[in-house]
């Protein structure tokens, strides 16, 4: 997917100050949703590097000679090796929501800004104790998959992908959450960590693929809203655009009643997205683009 089918919206604000000490509260709160698979947590198959010993055996032409045990090497006057039980390292799994509907925000920034902040939070915190990040974007008409990578490498790989943008508005509706969730759980193969950042705007056809996914993976879900999606202020007649398909809708809503009704169909929609996502036994975590994201995050995370 090239760039040029993105843009980066206006008004965009970038998600604000992350502290460190935030952060660190974060990285306590979110390696407890990786269901324990922290490095040396759980034995992967067979041997290699490690902290715990599986086999003590006579040297072997080609094993390598920092394994050498100087006491069972002394003790037998013949050179013997260690080999150790390898340590699984954690995989986490970032969906991230490119959709036009993203570049909405009314109150402190913008639904991208936020989504923004929470990918670099994860991925962070994912490459801690030598865990690897992985990147699927969803809402666009071509989906981009960055492979799972450790270090440095994978977070300038992710500022980079955040700096292009999102999906930019009347550009037709994307392919949705769905194809996303069902990649990755095709292509995760060990278990690990699968953080969705997204609006949940939209036809919900990721129900399925996503109750898959949580069988064998530990599910967060991080949804973004903004203050205008749920109440119509009293401004008269308006000119909307639906930011996925480009079409133009106008409302008077100086109409008690039209703006009653758009608070019950945006309560109801919320709600439902609420059941699916505890129907997929994923965890839910609802943050705004109104006040500091980032510590209610750290709250909902405790």
């Amino acid at each position: 997917m090239s760039t040029s089918v993105l843009e980066v919206p206006a008004g965009r604000r970038g998600p604000g100050p992350m502290p460190p000490a935030v952060l660190e509260t974060l990285d306590l709160a979110l390696a407890r949703r990786a269901a324990g698979l922290l490095p040396g947590d759980r034995p992967a198959p067979g041997v290699g590097a490690g902290t715990e010993l599986a086999q003590l055996r006579p040297y072997q032409p080609g094993d390598d000679v920092r394994q050498l045990d100087p006491a069972a090497t002394a003790r037998t006057s013949i050179p013997h090796v260690r080999l150790q039980v390898p340590e699984r390292v954690l995989t986490t799994w970032l969906i991230l929501d490119l959709s036009a509907s993203m570049a909405f925000g009314t109150a402190d920034r913008l639904k991208a800004d936020v989504a923004e902040g929470v990918a670099l939070a994860v991925g962070r915190l994912a490459l801690r104790r030598g865990g690897r990040l992985a990147v699927v974007t969803a809402g666009t008409a071509r989906d981009r998959v960055l492979p799972p990578t450790g270090g440095t490498r994978a977070l300038v790989t992710l500022r980079r992908l955040l700096g292009e943008g999102i999906a930019p508005d009347g550009a037709g509706p994307g392919r949705g959450l769905a194809p996303a969730v069902d990649r990755v759980g095709r292509v995760a193969r060990q278990r690990g960590l699968v953080v969705i950042v997204s609006d949940f705007g939209g036809a919900r056809d990721w129900r399925r693929p996503l109750g898959a996914l949580a069988t064998r993976h530990g599910v967060l879900a991080v949804e973004v809203r903004d203050p205008r999606e749920e109440a119509l202020p009293a401004a008269g007649h308006l000119s909307l655009v639906d930011p996925e398909t480009g079409q133009l809708v106008e409302v008077d809503t100086s109409r008690r009643r039209l703006r009653e009704r758009f608070a019950a169909a945006a309560r109801e929609d919320r709600e439902a997205v609420a059941a699916d996502l505890r129907r997929a036994r994923a965890e839910h975590i609802l943050l705004s683009t109104r006040g500091d994201w980032l510590r209610e995050l750290g709250r909902r995370l405790r």
